[in-house]
């Protein structure tokens, strides 16, 4: 077969390309548990959004099956025994506050598409299924079935992959396109798990009592807003002022606000994704930050002493538990969920990525003892195992080889904080979909793809594809 311009190919199908991607963004899959259904288990849009993909299929010829309305796939190729697994999702985090245009409307301006999922991870997913596309549609003889997948929990509880793999087979090997080019070989392990206070209704007339805080949606976000309720007996102008100052002179954004004998604290903050905290702006820990020094109520106060000590603390400091390795570098810790009402129990819920070679066990054990000592318990704690392939895998090398192939860039081997679905495959990687240089915006209000991103992306799985598939 001659040399195949991979990049022509894909130039080719940009503007049906484009149309699909729209398509896809335009479906608001977000986790809706509160209106799950027997059809729709992760709520009507993540189902419509899995649908989508397979209807996709369908039309163009591919074998598609649905698993349970909880993930699905699209199969090409009938001979060989091997299957090569390329995983993507179809759910999205959360649109948060903030945006410019509506989160899903699929706006093109200035060469990116803005909406939710557009990098995570709807955008490679569609750049992947039109890699497959291509190959097919060129009719290369291949030596093993193609298939992509795709889950509908990537980023909650993953229970989308965990139904397909308990009835749908394990690929031979595979990647994944939600996260950073070149190649991903290691990501760390992650652990959510909440700290509890116990309820303390006990107060006295003259105390500020804080009677709730919230901040944050999800674990593995950081919260861009957050709010206070505080009831005082005394003049409430001048903690107010107080608090404008402390606003100003941190660069902040919020307000305060009186209602029926109570401030009402908010504060907005900047969210991304909780692998790399240091990338956003905590809103809860900030608002928390400026509450810790008022005279609280004693339970209050505790449940605000515990969470300002998070502030610039993410790497397990607080818990004595800062670890690094040269595989995957930082253990992170990340504040995603806070919320306390006077009288209940106080929540915070964290996020930790851990490195390859961290030892998770003697972890917990730390963890535990260390959050007795501040009068706290550990609860729900979950632990996904981190995954390392090694440099001179034949998998690796090859896709080293295809990125070099279309970029002319070397194939750095790269770790991540960040949980991709290869840690769901027994033998694979995240590849792709962000090129190095570009921001990470993930997780961010006006997340966008950059499309020739998206296209040049294509061309690499178009290729990846047919070297790690094609027939001898």
């Amino acid at each position: 077969m001659d040399k195949i311009n991979w990049m022509e190919e894909v130039s080719k199908r940009k503007d049906k390309f484009l149309s699909d991607l729209e398509g896809f963004l335009q479906i608001k899959s977000v986790l809706d548990e509160a209106n799950a259904t027997d059809e729709a288990p992760l709520g009507q849009g993540v189902k419509d959004a899995l649908q989508y993909m397979l209807d996709l299929g369908e039309q163009d010829g591919f074998a598609v099956k649905n698993v349970g309305n909880l993930a699905g796939h699209l199969e090409m190729g009938e001979a060989g025994d091997e299957l090569l697994g390329i995983l993507g999702h179809a759910d999205v985090v959360p649109e948060g506050d903030g945006w410019s245009v509506d989160p899903y409307s699929a706006t093109i301006k200035d060469g990116k598409i803005y909406a939710r999922g557009s990098s995570d991870d709807k955008g490679p997913t569609i750049a992947a299924y039109y890699g497959m596309k291509i190959v097919k549609e060129l009719g290369i003889p291949l030596n093993k079935r193609v298939r992509l997948i795709i889950g509908t929990d990537e980023e909650s509880d993953w229970r989308g992959v965990a139904h397909y793999f308990q009835h749908e087979e394990m690929p031979d090997m595979g990647f994944v396109p939600d996260a950073d080019f070149p190649i991903i070989f290691a990501e760390k392990g992650i652990s959510d798990f909440d700290l509890v206070m116990s309820a303390d209704a006990a107060t006295s007339d003259d105390e500020l009592v804080l009677q709730a805080f919230q901040s944050g949606r999800r674990y593995n976000m950081v919260p861009d807003y957050a709010e206070a309720r505080v009831s005082l007996p005394q003049e409430e102008s001048e903690m107010i002022q107080q608090y404008q100052r402390f606003l100003a002179d941190a660069s902040l954004d919020g307000q305060a606000t009186t209602e029926n004998g109570q401030i009402i604290f908010s504060l907005n903050g900047m969210s991304a994704h909780g692998a790399e905290p240091r990338n956003g702006v905590n809103a809860g820990i900030w608002l928390a930050k400026f509450l810790q020094d008022l005279p609280l109520d004693a339970s209050g106060h505790k449940f605000i002493a515990e969470i300002a000590e998070f502030y610039e603390q993410t790497r397990g400091e607080v818990f004595d538990m800062a670890f690094s390795d040269d595989i995957s570098g930082d253990l992170t810790m990340n504040v995603g969920v806070m919320h306390y009402s006077k009288g209940s129990e106080g929540r915070i819920g964290v996020n930790m990525r851990y490195p390859v070679t961290f030892d998770m066990e003697k972890g917990k054990d730390t963890l535990t003892k260390a959050a007795e000592a501040k009068g706290l318990t550990v609860e729900n704690l979950t632990d996904s195992k981190p995954t390392h392939v090694e440099k001179d895998d034949p998998l690796i090398q090859t896709l080293q080889r295809v990125y070099e192939d279309q970029t002319g860039e070397k194939g750095e081997l790269l770790a991540i904080g960040g949980g991709t679905y290869a840690r769901a495959l027994d033998h694979g990687v995240a590849f792709g979909a962000m090129f190095p240089g570009r921001a990470d915006v993930m997780h961010q209000k006006d997340e966008y793809a950059v499309v020739d991103d998206l296209l040049k992306a294509t061309a690499i799985y178009a290729q990846a594809i047919y070297e790690l598939a094609k027939a001898d």
